[in-house]
């Protein structure tokens, strides 16, 4: 159902029971996920909500200090770690970790990308993908929704449509007959004649389930072409589609089902079988202390503050930590909520489509990827850590930058400078020697002992300046401190009257990536005065960093170079 379909639907029939403030807080991010322009203001969001001004103001302030929106000025933007919620259904549904190897050795076998969807509504949704790289670039994101019609899955999955659910599909038609509700598609063409077009899809729907599969010629835009094959659980039903996709440059839809099928068709069984292997079951989700639902903050901000917004998102969060969902009772302990709140929570969530009840057991829906999962994905470690290295300007007033280490050098990859009179000018791409910079020290400092041996036995040590170091040994006893201390500092070595310090920066595993660094000219400040001034901001921003690409990293890589 389109955007505006089940806004209006949910204010004619929402629970008597529903959490207001959840259900507002999840319409301002649902309307900032689906907007092209990812700055929103909060009287923009007003007017295309519908909300009172004052209701988002503290929709954003909530958001904002839960960290799953960022604001710039005025502006408003979605952050990384809304991705968590996103993050909680693909672990909650164990589809991706189940059968993403298989769709991986598919796609190296056949050399063309491949994804995995699931149905959603009346939709399509990508919940995981293997790409290849190529200037013609046919991946979807995850998260990404499609039309029914549009797509090899749709056919698969509305071969288990029931009237019900095809007069849902034929009313969005009506309302939203150019697809806007689609971002990641371009508009339908509009027809004189829409009756053909469903009839066409219903015999395509058909041709489905007799076959189990279906083929896509360029529904979704000219040039794209794919396959799909149903992948089925123990009762027949068909949970997901393997797909593959390619482009006309390189097959027809008719090559490509030659090419494919008979290879997806042994993926799909592959799959199949290892949804019916029964899996060791997990860890029981770990209970969050009283209180940890909001973080303190309802005590901090008073009534500023949206309590039953936090409390809402933290159910979706912890409905993501046990295959097979959650009673109840689970979800009220997990969440360290009062039984009642986190009812009404569950039944906001159910009647806006995130979570599904049955048996008792409440689960996460593929629905929650429309917040925002799809755009966040696309950011990259630039786009990541650009907004709290300003931050971190802002703070000591001196420039910060990430570098990484390539060979016997650092390479700027992100700097945001300082504006003033007198600052270090340094650009991104830069390179220095890494022995004589706060960053390459704490990069050297991060490798295997036996790979830094070997790098410091081959470093060409330079006079830069009349305090660089000057021998290995010198080298590797400043290392064990930095190992130590968790901090390089380097002055006046690299160049004279210029000092700086640095923090690693580790990904999810705790292998150090990168290493972001503050410096200032050396007569600002002592060297302990720079230290107690830059330390702990720089520590915060590392920390509030490592957090984003920790969430944004979960289900795929993201490359600092």
């Amino acid at each position: 159902m389109p955007q505006a379909m089940r806004e209006s639907a949910a204010a004619l029939a929402a629970p008597g029971e529903a959490v207001g403030p959840l259900e507002r807080g999840l319409t301002v991010l649902r309307t900032m996920a689906a907007e092209p322009d990812p700055r929103q203001r909060a009287s923009d969001l007003a007017r295309t909500t519908g909300l009172a001004r004052s209701t988002v103001d503290r929709i954003a302030i909530t958001l904002v200090r839960l960290g799953y929106l960022r604001s710039d000025g005025r502006d408003l933007l979605l952050a990384p770690r809304l991705m968590e919620l996103g993050n909680a259904y693909l672990a909650s549904c164990g589809l991706p970790d189940a059968l993403e190897p298989y769709a991986a050795a598919l796609a190296d076998e056949l050399d063309e990308s491949v994804s995995i969807a699931v149905p959603d509504g009346d939709g399509v949704r990508f919940i995981t993908q293997a790409t290849r790289r190529r200037a013609m670039s046919l991946a979807f994101r995850i998260g990404d929704l499609l039309p029914a019609e549009r797509c090899a899955p749709g056919a698969i999955f509305a071969a288990g449509w029931d009237e019900t659910d095809r007069g849902r599909w034929l009313a969005r038609r009506r309302e939203d007959p150019l697809d806007t509700a689609f971002p990641a598609v371009p508009p339908r063409v509009a027809s004189s004649h829409p009756d053909l077009a469903e009839a066409a899809f219903g015999a395509r729907v058909r041709e489905a389930a007799g076959l189990g599969w279906s083929l896509d010629d360029q529904f979704i835009e000219p040039g794209l072409v794919a396959v799909a094959h149903a992948v089925r659980d123990r009762t027949g039903a068909a949970v997901c589609a393997l797909s593959v996709v390619s482009h006309t440059s390189r097959h027809s839809a008719q090559s490509l089902r030659e090419y494919a099928l008979p290879r997806l068709r042994r993926a799909a069984a592959a799959m199949e079988e290892a949804l019916r292997t029964p899996s060791r079951p997990g860890p029981q989700p770990a209970t969050l202390a009283p209180g940890e639902a909001d973080g303190g903050l309802k005590a901090e901000l008073g009534p500023e503050f949206l309590q039953s917004l936090a409390r809402g998102l933290t159910v979706l969060r912890v409905l993501g930590r046990a295959q097979g969902g959650l009673s109840l009772t689970g979800v009220a302990g997990a969440a360290a909520l009062p039984r009642a709140s986190a009812r009404r929570a569950l039944i906001t969530l159910e009647y806006l489509g995130y979570v599904r009840a049955e048996g008792g057991v409440f689960t996460l829906l593929p629905r929650v990827l429309e917040l925002g999962y799809a755009r966040l994905s696309r950011l990259t470690f630039g786009e990541i850590v650009r907004p709290h290295l300003a931050e971190l300007t802002r703070e000591v007033r001196e420039s910060a930058s990430v570098a990484v280490l390539e060979g016997d050098e650092i390479r700027y990859v992100e700097r945001v400078p300082t504006a003033r009179i007198m600052s270090v000018d340094i650009t991104v791409g830069t390179r220095f020697a890494a022995y004589a910079t706060s960053m390459g020290r704490v990069l050297l400092a991060g490798l295997p002992a036996p790979e830094r041996a070997t790098r410091l036995a081959r470093t060409d040590f330079q006079p830069l300046t009349r305090h660089t170091v000057s021998t290995a040994d010198a080298l590797a006893d400043i290392l064990e401190s930095v190992g130590r201390d968790g901090h390089a500092l380097v002055d006046e070595e690299l160049e004279e009257g210029l000092r700086s310090v640095a923090m690693p920066l580790r990904d999810r595993l705790g292998h150090t990536v990168a290493a972001v660094n503050v410096a200032q000219h050396a007569g600002r400040a002592t060297r302990q005065q720079f230290l107690d001034t830059v330390l702990p901001p720089l520590a915060s921003a590392v920390a509030r960093i490592e957090a984003d690409l920790a969430v944004a990293s979960e289900r795929q890589y993201i490359s600092a170079t």
